[in-house]
């Protein structure tokens, strides 16, 4: 009977307690009786009278009474073994054992009522066949207890008590599952309005008004947030195995968000409309997908070109994967070589990589990040399973953006905050709720929100920015909102809270990823001083946001004169000694100085060399690869003047050499093509004169695949390069 305790931790918001798995060990027989006597009594008055759960009320009660029938046997024992001698008792070992098994049950009844009492109306009734399928288990289990309790061997037991639990153990082996016929209508009018969605329609106001406000008792805002979260929940712990699936609850969710709006307005609904409320709430509320965006990708994932996550990855005739729309843009600009090995492509097709594709939507999902693969004329592409919204949901949360446009349109200035913060939840998830919510025109209003007197207002909509903006279609619709770029770098620049402050810098992370946008955006007034701004002087979140903002920037070749000017390079280097944004600092770095300008900026900084070293040193593989490269850049666009600050650095030559041998394969290409350039430097004999002579590299070593220099080059230095 104890394996019937693992039916509770299915749904349950807690874990049980270790009460439900084992019985107490210790205890005498009084000992025994009075903790069961005291855990009958508190379940009896915890949920006496109106203190019932709202649904599954004849299976509680039904339940309540069996306990009773045991609370008044157990007080009389109790009594009984009181009135002897202490130290003996005239409780059958068996008897004994019955109880130990009573406890497990008894705890096992409390965790199912209150499951009930606290789970949402909805849930309940999407349970109903599951809830009152574990009540019936209990029934079963009292009824085999009942069997074998020796009730015949109980001395001095009131005639009238033994009659009671007599007639119990008749009734518990009669006992049959009970399913509330009322419950159960209930649950399959829930699903005829989800079904209406599905089927293209729109339930009645009247019928919804009936059915939540006055049979559920679903009667303002704050009860609807309630609920609506309760099914989140569900979700977000959904193991697979459960029904309803998680496309059905997504459908409830979405049904049940309409209704707050279409039954209740838009009255506040205590969710935090105040700004002390809503800073609590907002880390919980910030779309998880962006915040995930900053995950290490794996290089392997990454186009070459962009070093971006790719979205369409191809193959190349040199057997080279790309970003589609990368490689395309490079064979649009006149290339007719593989950017990567610099070798002649024999022809210009394109194949695409599912393989890799796969791969990589694979990860986007164990990390939950969104990955919108681009449309693409290959059928085989759409053949990927991937978990979807029904259409039910779909349609709900088109019937509830509608109303929430309306009010950003024409509501009063609560309204249109309510409204700005429920499209920033709808936009959270799934590339078609952010589809037809910019078709809707949602972009338009939210932009006028943007310059907002009211800090919850600005937040609320910047943030639903950030969110839409996931969807690539939606980054041209922002872009192309007259005025709308320039109020993101406002709030960025100007906004009322750091939050906002930081998802401005992250919305234009997001709209850098599409390369065309890049330039626009650093054209844009103060853009690029307020991202250095933040990069200086943020919290480390905002340091995030504005590092990758910059990287992405600094991917476009026409930015770096604008860099430089508004001090971002500065910014840059100076972020080389912070924990979390060092790697990118230094490979925006790496981009910025493979220009002139650019690498005479760096070099003129005079941090730069020393924090491209310490990341060599004490960096991630990847950001020892990024500074290796920018060290190798400076010294080759740099000038004399930064070369010979990068030839004195102290313990260059073992860092190098330990990169040679432990680095990834660009890393130690780039620290071979470094000790190459040294040998070109007229103080490199003095300053390596300690190491030895003799060492050539050989010509299938990292450095002579480096197209820079030619093979026949030899190198007088005893760092030795491995093989690739």
């Amino acid at each position: 009977m104890a394996s019937a305790a693992i039916f509770s931790s299915l749904r349950r918001q807690r874990s049980p307690t270790l009460e439900a798995f084992l019985a107490p060990v210790d205890l005498t027989d009084v000992g025994l009786l009075q903790t069961l006597t005291a855990l009958s009594s508190e379940l009896i008055s915890a949920y006496s009278g109106k203190r019932l759960p709202f649904y599954q009320r004849k299976n509680c009660k039904s339940l309540l009474r069996k306990i009773q029938v045991f609370s008044v046997l157990l007080e009389c024992l109790l009594e009984n073994n009181k009135n002897r001698s202490r130290g003996s008792s005239d409780l059958p070992f068996t008897a004994f054992l019955c109880f130990k098994e009573l406890y497990l049950l008894l705890y096992r009844s409390k965790i199912l009522l209150d499951y009930c009492s606290h789970s949402s109306k909805l849930w309940l009734l999407l349970q109903n066949h599951s809830i009152s399928g574990h009540f019936h288990d209990l029934n079963q289990e009292i009824s085999t207890l009942l069997d074998v309790f020796p009730l015949k061997d109980l001395k001095n037991l009131p005639e009238d008590v033994r009659e009671q639990v007599e007639l119990l153990k008749k009734q518990a082996r009669k006992s049959q599952l009970f399913v509330d016929k009322h419950d159960e209508m209930l649950r399959l009018k829930m699903f005829s309005f989800l079904n209406e969605f599905e089927n293209g329609g729109v339930p009645d106001y009247a019928q919804l008004y009936s059915f939540f406000v006055e049979k559920l008792g679903i009667s303002n805002p704050r009860s609807c947030r309630v609920e609506i979260e309760f099914l989140e929940e569900q979700i977000v712990n959904h193991e697979g195995d459960i029904e309803p699936t998680s496309s059905v609850l997504n459908g409830f969710v979405a049904l049940m968000r309409y209704c707050r709006f279409l039954l209740f307005g838009f009255e506040e609904d205590d969710m935090g409309l105040r700004l002390g409320k809503h800073k609590k709430l907002k880390r919980g509320l910030i779309s998880k997908e962006i915040a995930e965006t900053f995950i290490s990708v794996p290089k392997d994932f990454c186009c070459p070109i962009s070093l971006d996550l790719m979205r369409d990855p191809v193959i190349v005739a040199t057997g080279q994967t790309y970003d589609r729309a990368s490689i395309s843009r490079w064979m649009e600009e006149g290339h007719c070589t593989c950017p990567k090995t610099g070798q002649l492509l024999d022809h210009t097709r394109l194949v695409p990589n599912r393989a890799l594709r796969n791969l990589i939507m694979h990860w986007c999902a164990a990390r939950k990040i969104p990955y919108d693969p681009l449309e693409s004329g290959d059928p085989c592409i759409e053949c990927f399973p991937s978990a979807s919204p029904s259409r039910a949901a779909l349609e709900a949360n088109k019937a509830t953006a509608a109303l929430l446009i309306k009010q950003l349109e024409n509501g009063t200035q609560i309204a249109k905050t309510i409204a700005a913060r429920e499209i920033r939840l709808l936009a959270k998830t799934g590339k078609e709720n952010r589809a037809y919510i910019a078709e809707a025109g949602a972009i338009p209003h939210l932009k006028n929100l943007l310059s907002s007197p009211d800090a919850v207002a600005q937040e609320n909509s910047v943030t639903a920015m950030l969110n839409l903006s996931i969807f690539d279609k939606n980054k041209g619709r922002i872009i192309d909102e007259v005025g709308c770029l320039a109020l993101i770098v406002g709030v960025l620049r100007f906004g009322h809270t750091t939050e906002a402050r930081e998802n401005a810098a992250a919305t234009l992370f997001s709209l850098s990823a599409v390369h065309d946008y890049k330039r626009q955006i650093a054209k844009e007034d103060g853009a690029v001083e307020a991202l250095a701004g933040l990069l200086r002087e943020g919290s480390p979140r905002g340091k995030k946001d504005a590092v990758t903002a910059l990287f992405n920037l600094s991917t476009h070749t026409d930015n770096c004169a604008r860099m430089i000017e508004c001090g971002a390079v500065t910014a840059l280097v100076g972020a080389l000694g912070s924990e979390g944004v060092a790697e990118e600092a230094a490979g925006a770095l790496a981009l910025i100085v493979r220009q002139q300008v650019g690498a005479t900026a760096v070099g003129n900084e005079e941090t730069a060399v020393a924090g491209l070293i310490a990341m060599m040193r004490c960096g991630t593989p990847r950001g020892k690869e990024n500074a290796v490269a920018a060290l190798l850049e400076l010294c080759r666009g740099g000038g004399a003047a930064a070369t010979e600050r990068v030839l004195k650095a102290p313990s260059l030559a073992s860092l190098l050499q330990t990169l040679l041998f432990t680095g990834t394969k660009r890393a130690r290409r780039k620290a071979a093509s470094l000790a190459r350039v040294f040998q070109r430097c007229e103080h490199a004999s003095v300053h390596y004169s300690g190491f030895g002579v003799g060492y050539a590299f050989s010509g299938n070593s990292a450095a002579s695949r480096d197209s820079t220099f030619p093979s026949d080059v030899s190198v007088s230095m005893s760092i030795s390069v491995p093989v690739l």
